[in-house]
This record gives C-alpha cells, structure tokens and sequence, in this order.
C-alpha cells in the first residue's frame, strides 16, 4: 500500500496536477492540506472517478484537509479533541481530518503557521500542537497502526532548512516550535521517511519567490509520522521533487510512503 500527504496550495487551482499525479504515483491513499475550499467547491466528482472514495473537511477559503483513499474509507472525523480555536469570533479551523483507510488510521495535518515568533498565531500554533500531542498519545497507548501526516510549518532539524543563519529570528526553527514536533515523536511516533531521504539539500517546500526552487532554497516541513506498527511496515519512502516543477505547481512536493502488506 502506498500512502502519501501532500499541501497542494488549493485543490480547485491543482485539480488537474493532482488527477495526473494520482495517475502516475499509483497511490492507495492520500492525505491533502490546504485546500482553500468548503464542502461545496470540494472536486468530489472528478476525485471519485479516479476510484478514490473521498473526505474533506473545509470551512472558508482558508486552511482545509482532505483524505483520498482506494483502500476503504470509514469513520472520517473532523479535527481531534480540545483543538483550540482561532479568530473572531474563534472557531476551530479546518487543519486536521482523521479516517481509517486499508486498516491503518490517517490523520491529515495543516499546522498553523506561526507566522512572526511573538504574534498570537505563534501562542495558537503551540496550543495547537499541544493538543495534537495527546490525540497522539491516545493513539500510541492504544497500539493503533496509525499516522499524522502532512504539513507541519515545523522544520525540526538544521539542515532542514537551506540555511539557518536565514531562519534564526523567524518562525519554523524556533525552540518551542522543535519541542512540540519533538514532543509527537516522544509521544511514540517515528518519522518513517527521514531514513530514506537523508541527502542534503532534502526539502519539500520552496517559496515561489526570488526563484527559491531554482536555487535549492527550500525547507523539510511536510512529514509522515507513523506509531511503532506503522512504522514496522514501511519499505521505503520518497520526495517527489519533480512535482515541485512547472507551470501550476504547489509549492509543497509529495511526500510518499511504501507499506507492507
């Protein structure tokens, strides 16, 4: 089985970059992020014809979490239990979508960015993971074949970024930000893919400007993170650069896992 995440930065605006890739990547199952859709201008249709059964969850124009899977589709749920709310008045964001496909439990993440290290969304984006953090505990201490999966906004380690002089007093790098991604491994989750794409230089998320991709100016911030059963049945894993490339591309590449059966 193979599963994969991807930020496709607003699925209407990607929809025929995400049928082709499909179509090529032969993927059982994929969690999308950043939709920028509601229910109603979801692509169902053209998803369903591909084979996939299909779960968004999508409030605005902003944010938005999907699960594609040909592998079985059940129990779909919106975000996690006491995700904190955002805005005026504050509701809780569509950033996360749980559904269990081919036996393994998908959640598909949208992180908050974070945006500058003393804005509110910082103090938001931290409560956020926090809250994470014990839906992942609950799903560790159950022994779940489980998986988080998508974009993060957190690159966790230095050369996860092109370079750190760069990104010192801005967000994605900062201590607390690398402490509550740490905090989801110690919770009893494994990054399934590091181990097979630890070249240097390894992003998967270029900026559109001042030709970052062109340039290899990137930053490692989508992940699969699976529990200890998940992560026993992982064969290999990959980045599809080659995505990144082109007219119409997001600005996040595929991010893809291989399973044992």
């Amino acid at each position: 089985m193979r599963i994969a995440t991807w930020n496709v930065n607003s699925i209407r605006s990607r929809i025929d970059r995400v049928e082709a890739w499909l179509e090529r990547s032969d993927v059982d199952v994929l969690a999308i992020q950043e939709t920028k859709a509601t229910d109603a201008q979801f692509p169902f249709d053209r998803l369903r014809a591909l084979g996939y059964e299909v779960a968004h969850h999508g409030l605005n124009h902003w944010n938005g979490v999907a699960i594609i899977s040909r592998v079985g589709l059940t129990d779909a749920v919106p975000s996690f239990a006491d995700a904190p709310a955002w805005g005026d008045p504050a509701v809780v964001e569509a950033r996360a979508l749980t559904a269990t496909c081919g036996g393994v439990k998908v959640t598909s993440v949208y992180v908050p960015n974070g945006r500058q290290l003393e804005d509110p969304h910082m103090v938001y984006k931290l409560a956020w993971l926090a809250a994470l953090r014990e839906d992942a505990v609950r799903s560790a201490e159950a022994g779940e074949t489980a998986a988080i999966m998508g974009d993060w906004n957190i690159a966790p380690q230095d050369e996860d970024v092109w370079s750190m002089e760069y990104y010192l007093d801005k967000s994605h790098v900062s201590p607390g930000e690398r402490a509550a991604f740490q905090a989801i491994l110690d919770a009893g989750f494994v990054d399934v893919v590091r181990p097979h794409t630890s070249e240097p230089g390894t992003f998967t998320y270029w900026d559109y400007t001042r030709l970052a991709f062109q340039k290899r100016r990137g930053m490692r911030i989508d992940f699969i993170l699976g529990t200890q059963p998940f992560a026993d049945r992982v064969l290999g894993a990959a980045i599809d650069r080659e995505e990144r490339k082109g007219k119409g591309a997001s600005d996040h590449a595929p991010v893809v896992v291989e399973l044992a059966d």
